[in-house]
């Protein structure tokens, strides 16, 4: 409905109609320990093409007090409807409004979000405004095309701080009145204000120095690793001005870890709101640092790719995500001090796997998608658009040339700062820095929707040297529902050659070849008359976007060997593709945890591992034969206390296998020790029992009837905090007893109080894999409910409901009927639609699994 949505085309008129110059926004947030409303007094001044022309101004509050238009009083009454103000008899040339209104704190993450920590009992403050969220605490035109500047006055709390995207003033009488920013969108202004905690430095190069700020909440204090962090971003204030040959364009830079935030990090400018579970509470593995680090470097990135040049409308929303992801990890795999150099691989294990994922579902569309409105871009931050996206630009960056890449990037940001652009411009400056015609490149790469396969096909003679060398690339049909048709794509890609070396026992790759694919076939001329090696790798080096499949003498000899590559990104490559012949009915579960558990004790690399634990207990849970589950499961708990045991002592991998041993403990002997570690009556050398390893053991004892109320009580008595409060909600909603789940449900359906963090944890704990029969009633009562909550609902809280509580563990024919019983009566949003849509395609793929196992266990 217009008002809470706003359509392409009506952003377009506005644009057309006005040019806004500036915001005045003064808050008085004086209040914000009690909570409720505040008032908002919002001046902007815009200048108008045409006399007499109408138009309106979003803002989403609960009461507005004064509307003046050019000096004239308007009726609230009559000009505010459905999130809008109108704005009738504008006049050409300069305009001023002001809007006098009272905004309402949020526990969503939307807007500005109001949490309380149970710590100190202080309120802490934070906006979140993308995608249309600026409009909840100030009257905008809420759209990237319309930017201003933004001048700040708020009022808070004696001996609280305010942080915005100017460079914080002193304070007087409580007040703090920044100064305007520059040019930039509404959606990347913002506020943080609380009794915050923070450390100051500075980056300092060539005369240059721009103040850096941390900061977090005072209970999260003694956990802060500034230093850790500060290096991270000092590596990207580097690398990005290098790369991209344009000084850091803001005054300061900020990076503030705030509660109960809903995504990993957003790139305000110069105040880049980050989740605070990225201030470590307990020991974690160096894998969360990496993607902590990538996160700060994302965001920094953004600072130029997003915030100084911004995307004209939402439909380039995947270029301002796949280029902060893709130059993040470039960062991370190319500065000569990172510690993560081997952030490919992490790319090729996780990121790519999301894409590849998220490009099966009837879902699937274009990376360049078609933006019709805002309730399009609110479910558009998906694995499309921030990883295959980021796949398909590392791709280009093969195809052009780093070199001519990042100059063609240079040129785009000289021309286009402070300003919003479109696609055709970058691919505008890549064509004349690398003399490419990017046109079929791009129609082909970012207009169509869907995945390739390449596969080799060998032919060798008696001698075992090569013959025939192709690769065949296959388009595999669009999953039901999808719009677009299969399409052949060019390829940018390396074949490497591996042999086993006698001495080391490594895996050694022998010879690459780099080439372009394209059409359905490509002959591979270069490896005729040579030795067949032992394992043909297609797309090595992960160079394009394709799923990749072994030949058969490659198969068998990665199943015995698969963990001695000596590099960790072929491993990962073969790894992915297992995986992805595992969710395609092509590998039988029982043949996949048989391959993992053969080399999963040779995988140095953490990231690896802990995606492999996860991606096996999935894979039993979901796409085994349901017969067989329970013999698998057993098979798997009793391998991760094994490699828990045999772990050195107090590394990564010792604790990765403590938390995969807990997921799926069992039986008694299993259940015993997690509480014999628990209370210290039986210890493992090297494994710290902290406070976050205590909860993922709490958590499980829960789920299996072994610790009730009592016992989840007194783990939150030692660790009262947010953090433990969360842990306590999931504990409680994963007790298998008819009581704990309808109290869990009706917490979540039948009130709207918790926060965003604690809804969402409630959830966690509701879903668990083995209490399918005591669920089994919730799948009807999902269905009686989904599209009212999604209606009455804002868009995170309901979003968190139509994905978490959809039955996705009943994998039965009779979830895919109700499913589409419901799809074809309900008549739900399009957005609704597309959440359901691809819960259901989970359903049908794990289904198919389950009977691909099942035809194995009779082979």
């Amino acid at each position: 409905m217009p008002g809470t949505n706003l359509t392409r085309e009506e952003a377009q008129q506005r644009a057309k109609l006005l040019t806004v110059d500036s915001y005045e926004i003064d808050l008085d947030l004086s209040g914000a320990q009690e909570g409720g409303t505040y008032r908002s007094v919002t001046t902007v001044r815009f200048d108008v093409d045409e006399s007499g022309a109408e138009s309106f101004v979003d803002l989403v509050a609960p009461t507005v007090h004064e509307v003046t238009l050019n000096g004239d009083a308007l009726d609230p009454a009559e000009v505010f409807k459905d999130s809008r103000i109108a704005l009738p008899g504008l006049l050409a040339g300069r305009n001023v409004l002001r809007v006098v209104a009272d905004c309402a704190y949020t526990n969503t993450g939307e807007g500005l979000h109001r949490f309380v920590d149970p710590v100190d009992n202080q309120a802490y403050l934070y906006t979140q405004f993308e995608v249309p969220d600026a409009r909840r605490v100030f009257a905008s035109f809420e759209q990237p095309d319309l930017k201003a500047t933004f001048q700040f006055t708020v009022k808070a709390p004696t001996g609280w701080t305010v942080i915005s995207n100017s460079s914080t003033p002193e304070p007087k009488d409580d007040t703090w009145v920044f100064e305007p920013t520059p040019r930039i969108s509404t959606y990347i202004t913002a506020l943080i204000v609380g009794p915050y905690h923070s450390v100051h430095s500075v980056y300092e190069k060539d005369g240059q120095s721009v103040p850096l700020g941390i900061y977090c909440r005072p209970s999260l204090a003694e956990f802060l690793d500034s230093d850790a962090i500060f290096e991270v971003t000092r590596q990207g204030f580097d690398w990005f001005q290098e790369k991209f040959d344009y000084a850091y364009p803001f005054k300061k830079y900020d990076q503030l870890f705030v509660p109960e935030f809903n995504a990993g990090a957003m790139e305000n400018a110069g105040a880049v709101t980050i989740r605070d579970q990225y201030v470590f509470r307990s020991k974690v593995t160096d894998a969360a640092y990496e993607v902590r680090a990538e996160t700060i470097l994302h965001e920094l990135a953004h600072m130029w790719f997003g915030d100084l040049v911004t995307m004209e409308w939402w439909n380039d929303l995947w270029l301002n995500e796949s280029f902060a992801t893709y130059t993040s990890i470039a960062c991370q795999a190319y500065h000569p001090e990172s510690r993560w150099p081997q952030s490919w691989t992490t790319f090729a294990n996780s990121m790519k796997t999301w894409a590849y994922r998220q490009d099966q579902l009837p879902s699937t569309h274009p990376i360049m998608a078609e933006i019709r409105d805002l309730d399009d871009v609110l479910v558009n931050f998906d694995g499309i658009t921030y990883a295959k996206g980021a796949s398909v630009l590392k791709q280009l960056v093969a195809y052009v040339g780093m070199d001519e890449f990042f100059r063609g990037v240079q040129a785009y940001f000289k021309t286009h700062a402070y300003g919003n652009t479109r696609l055709s411009d970058l691919l505008g400056a890549l064509e004349e820095t690398s003399g490419r015609d990017l046109k079929t490149w791009s129609k082909l790469w970012l207009e169509t929707a869907g995945i390739n396969i390449l596969r080799p096909e060998i032919e060798t003679d008696e001698n075992g040297v090569i013959t025939s060398f192709a690769i065949r690339q296959e388009a595999p049909a669009l999953p039901a529902g999808a719009k677009g048709e299969p399409t052949l794509r060019p390829h940018r890609i390396a074949i490497g050659l591996y042999d086993l070396d006698d001495a080391s026992g490594k895996l050694l790759r022998v010879e690459r070849v780099e080439l372009d694919v394209d059409g359905e076939l490509t002959a591979v001329p270069q490896l005729a008359g040579k030795r067949r090696p032992a394992v043909v790798l297609l797309n090595d080096d992960d160079l394009s976007y394709a799923k990749v499949r072994l030949d058969e003498q490659s198969l068998a000899f990665v199943t015995e060997h698969l963990g001695d590559f000596e590099s960790s990104l072929p491993r990962a490559l073969c790894w992915a593709s297992a995986w992805d012949m595992t969710r395609d009915a092509e590998l039988a579960t029982r043949d996949y945890l048989s391959l993992v558990l053969s080399g999963i004790g040779k995988e140095s690399d953490i990231g690896v591992v802990q995606s492999l634990q996860r991606q096996v207990k999935l894979a039993i849970e979901l796409y085994a034969d349901p017969t067989a589950r329970e013999a698998l499961l057993t098979r798997w708990t009793e391998a991760t206390l094994a490699h828990l045991r045999a772990a050195e002592p107090g590394s990564d991998h010792q604790l990765a296998w403590a938390r995969a041993f807990a997921a799926t403990a069992r039986t008694p002997e299993q259940l015993d020790l997690l509480e014999a570690l628990l209370e210290a009556r039986e210890t493992i050398e090297g494994l710290v029992v902290d406070t976050e390893l205590r909860w993922a053991f709490v958590e499980r004892l829960a789920a299996v009837g072994r610790f009730d109320e009592a016992e989840i009580a007194g783990e939150y008595e030692r660790d009262k905090t947010a953090a433990g409060e969360r842990h306590a909600a999931t504990s409680r909603a994963a007790r298998p007893t008819e009581e704990a789940k309808a109290e869990a449900w009706a917490s979540v359906i039948e009130s709207d109080k918790l926060p965003n963090a604690v809804q969402e944890a409630v959830i966690s704990g509701f879903v668990q894999t083995d209490q399918r029969e005591l669920l089994a009633p919730y799948t009807d009562r999902f269905f009686a409910v989904v599209k009212d909550v999604w209606d009455a609902r804002s868009h995170e809280m309901a979003q968190q409901i139509a994905v978490g509580l959809y039955p996705s563990v009943q994998v039965v024919e009779e979830t895919l009927a109700k499913t589409d019983a419901w799809l074809s009566s309900a008549e739900p949003s399009a957005a609704l639609r597309r959440l359901i849509s691809e819960s259901r395609s989970g359903v049908e793929r794990a289904l198919k699994a389950q009977a691909a196992d099942a035809q194995a266990a009779h082979a």
